[in-house]
């Protein structure tokens, strides 16, 4: 794997960024068994090490942990990040859509002006910088027009505190309305090779209007990863241990796929999940991946799947295998 990493745009807003980029939801614990904070700052530190500009937080990932870390990490290097945040999870106020409670506390859905203004300060303070490259609408506010939203969002643009603008978990029409309002730079969805729904609704829709595509869950929270099988068993607060999608019936056919790609991934020098990485960055939409680590490990081998270039005949015979082995997964 002797390519760079591939470099790709962040829709119209002319900011290049890496095709990895390493999501942090499990770096602020929550939901993921917890954190340890130095492993994680050598993770993020490792990534920019290989060539890993595009780093996506959130407040709401650790109620703000993950985004201290994330300053604490780039503090010496912000010039070698692609820095992504998010807006719209609040626990300041109780305005907007309650979405759920979080160690006893409400957490609401909200996108008014008055809230965007707050919390964009709070991040910049937490992540330590003065700039936001990507800051992107987290989950859909219905009670605050999106107008009014975009209005809050260019505004920030114009004062240089964010530099282009996205939006997360968006239906088709979220989108559209989106568009008309403003300048619309990415979307952030779920899609993997077990979630492929935005193939037929929103992809067309960002590849028609310039729109770039992050794709979370790529590996599907560890289940394409190549690691786990069958038997393995989750504890604590593991969202898996009683998510339909990791059922063992499931786990059996993620295997059977596996087994039909690793000589694949043999000849390629890669691991499974590299070449799961790399397949995914292939699909026609799909700008960037976002994948986590919470050790330098991890790390870097998601970063050199980013150096990996699958030949047009391996990508149709993983479809092919995947279309076999994946449609019909339970959750």
């Amino acid at each position: 794997m002797s390519h760079d990493m591939l470099n790709r745009a962040i829709g119209k807003s002319g900011i290049m960024a890496s095709a990895i980029g390493l999501g942090t939801w499990a770096i602020g614990g929550w939901m993921w068994g917890g954190t340890d904070r130095a492993a994680s700052i050598a993770a993020i530190r490792a990534s920019i090490d290989e060539g890993v500009s595009l780093i996506d937080t959130a407040p709401a990932y650790g109620k703000g942990l993950a985004e201290e870390i994330v300053g604490e990490a780039i503090r010496d290097r912000r010039d070698k990040v692609v820095l992504a945040t998010k807006c719209g999870l609040v626990w300041h106020t109780q305005k907007g859509r309650h979405f759920f409670d979080y160690d006893g506390q409400p957490v609401h859905r909200y996108l008014g002006r008055d809230a965007i203004i707050h919390e964009v300060e709070e991040s910049l303070r937490r992540l330590k910088t003065d700039y936001i490259d990507h800051y992107i609408t987290h989950w859909q506010d219905p009670t605050t027009p999106i107008d009014e939203t975009m209005a809050a969002l260019e505004s920030l643009k114009q004062t240089g505190k964010i530099r282009s603008v996205g939006a997360s978990n968006v239906s088709s029409a979220e989108l559209r309305d989106y568009l008309v309002a403003g300048q619309m730079d990415a979307i952030q969805e779920e899609y993997s090779m077990v979630k492929r729904d935005i193939e037929t609704s929103l992809l067309p829709l960002c590849r028609k209007n310039g729109v770039a595509v992050l794709s979370y869950s790529s590996l599907a929270l560890g289940l394409l990863g190549g690691r786990i099988g069958p038997d393995r068993e989750f504890s604590g607060d593991d969202q898996r241990s009683n998510n339909p999608r990791f059922s063992q019936e499931n786990r059996r056919k993620v295997a059977a796929l596996m087994q039909e790609i690793t000589p694949l991934a043999e000849a390629q020098g890669a691991t499974l999940a590299q070449v799961v990485i790399a397949w995914t960055l292939q699909q026609p939409g799909i700008t960037f991946a976002l994948c986590g680590a919470r050790n330098p490990e991890h790390a870097r081998e998601n970063a050199a799947a980013g150096r990996l270039r699958l030949p047009p005949a391996d990508i149709t015979l993983i479809s092919d295998a995947v279309a076999r082995h994946l449609t019909d997964l339970d959750g």
